[in-house]
């Protein structure tokens, strides 16, 4: 027994001082590959910040800029490591972990297909023209301003300034309504008046009180005037007219607006909101039994 654990002590030994000798030899590389790879990590975020320089001259959008300045950093990093490698002799060691990078990588791809998706979508919205910071746009049942496009959500701020962050690949995939892709956006007014109504007064009064009211509207004929049908308690019309602006808040308070002038033109000339009623029609002999007849 005391012979096996002397053998098993002496060999332990032996391989200590052999793995000794070898870092000895081999410390100059080992230094050397230190000192590489410091280099290297401040050389990559030197290039990075130089990159994020070159790309601000650039019409690509701020969160493609920081992609690329990313990608950049991370392909000096391991161009770095693989010099480190070769700089320690671990040639061998190199093939292992391209190997298992390899078999990795594929695990890792099938597990994250949505968080992949959602990446490559974020670059590709990085890239597009048709939607970036500032515009608000209307996707997936919600509307806002665009805030962010990073390689995950498209963060855009609601009227009420709450944020909502919608996947890259929902909003790739899904069509997306840009209200800042032309100079003005149209307001769009429902409203009715009552069936004794002059028609054609209350056309006249309407896109009056528009021109009046908006300064982008210069006359009668930028004020579309339509009746649309005669509903159960009212003539139902629709009125349109464009404002100078791109944000869908500022359409609404323009609507707000149209509704209140509306509303105090109708008021000055005694015309008439209905609102829904019901009509009952008696026979002519029936008569409602008071209370000391029986019925």
């Amino acid at each position: 027994m005391d012979f096996e654990v002397k053998g098993a002590w002496g060999k332990m030994t032996s391989r200590l001082e052999t793995w000794l000798n070898q870092l000895i030899i081999n410390l100059p590389n080992i230094i050397i590959a230190v000192v590489v790879f410091i280099i290297v990590i401040i050389l990559s975020k030197y290039l990075s910040r130089l990159t994020l320089k070159l790309l601000s001259k650039s019409n690509l959008q701020k969160s493609m800029k920081n992609v690329i300045a990313k990608l950049i950093s991370v392909l000096i990093i391991l161009a770095g490591l693989f010099l480190v490698l070769g700089i320690l002799d671990l040639n061998k060691t190199l093939q292992t972990i391209l190997a298992g990078a390899g078999v990795a990588g594929l695990a890792v791809g099938l597990a994250l297909q949505g968080a992949l998706a959602n990446t490559f979508s974020g670059i590709v919205l990085s890239y597009i023209k048709q939607i970036k910071f500032g515009d608000w746009i209307e996707s997936n049942d919600f509307e806002g301003e665009v805030v962010d496009i990073d390689l995950r959500a498209v963060t855009i701020r609601q009227p009420d300034n709450n944020l909502v962050y919608l996947p890259n690949k929902l909003v790739l995939e899904n069509p997306i309504k840009n209200f800042s892709s032309t100079s003005q956006s149209r307001v769009i007014l429902h409203c009715g008046v009552g069936y004794s109504s002059d028609l054609e007064f209350v056309r006249d009064l309407v896109q009056k009180t528009i021109v009046e009211k908006f300064e982008p509207v210069e006359n009668k004929e930028d004020v579309i005037f339509l009746y649309r049908e005669f509903g159960d308690s009212s003539i139902n019309f629709e009125t349109r007219f464009w404002i100078d602006s791109t944000s869908a808040l500022e359409v609404a308070k323009a609507k707000t607006e149209a509704m209140i002038g509306i509303k105090k033109a109708f008021d000055a000339n005694d015309i008439n909101i209905p609102f829904p009623i019901r009509t009952l029609e008696f026979p002519k002999n029936f008569s409602v039994p008071t209370a000391t007849e029986k019925p």
